[in-house]
């Protein structure tokens, strides 16, 4: 009965490590699928389905890459991210002079992704080091002037195969680019 128990714990305990990086590996897999989809990059605001509401496929920003890459793995950031701010709308930021949640948008914002994935406890250390950014994490950058970007690590290196590259829409739609250490990373997340 002892090796019984003993073996079923060594297997919930592999199950346990191994799961976090099927996770990682889904989400990067996911963000790549995102590249084939023709998107013209346009911040317009959209009234849009709760839950689980998009923008027009043809249409989006840099956060509608990670909605939309968890969102093929089961998960409404939408539902998510509106359930948190509606529940502890001060501990997110106040940007925009909103006084109550909008579900069309609030996900849709980078320092709204970067609160909610923070009060997860998905934050990571940010450093200058592209060997700690793995497949699937999530970095937000800062492109000065009060803009801020977001984007997938994916697992796919760069052409000197020194880094992992990222999947993001800065204006060019969704798309694979090695921009890992271009901006200044002021978010890092694996959620």
């Amino acid at each position: 009965m002892k090796k019984v128990l003993f073996i079923i714990f060594l297997i919930s305990n592999m199950l346990c490590f191994s799961q976090p990086e099927i996770k990682q590996k889904s989400l990067s897999d996911c963000a790549l699928e995102l590249t084939r989809q023709k998107v013209t990059y346009d911040p317009s605001y959209f009234s849009i389905d709760y839950p689980n509401g998009d923008v027009p496929s043809d249409k989006g920003v840099c956060t509608d890459v990670i909605i939309r890459a968890y969102r093929k793995l089961g998960v409404d950031l939408q539902k998510l991210v509106h359930e948190d701010m509606k529940a502890n709308f001060r501990s997110y930021p106040k940007n925009w002079g909103l006084k109550t949640t909008d579900k069309n948008i609030d996900h849709r914002r980078v320092p709204n992704l970067m609160t909610f994935f923070r009060r997860q406890g998905a934050e990571k250390e940010i450093t200058q080091n592209p060997n700690d950014y793995i497949p699937g994490d999530i970095v937000a950058w800062n492109l000065e002037k009060g803009l801020t970007h977001i984007g997938i690590v994916v697992n796919k290196k760069s052409k000197d195969g020194k880094r992992n590259m990222i999947v993001h829409n800065i204006g060019a739609g969704q798309v694979l680019e090695d921009c890992l250490l271009e901006y200044k990373i002021i978010g890092h997340y694996r959620y």
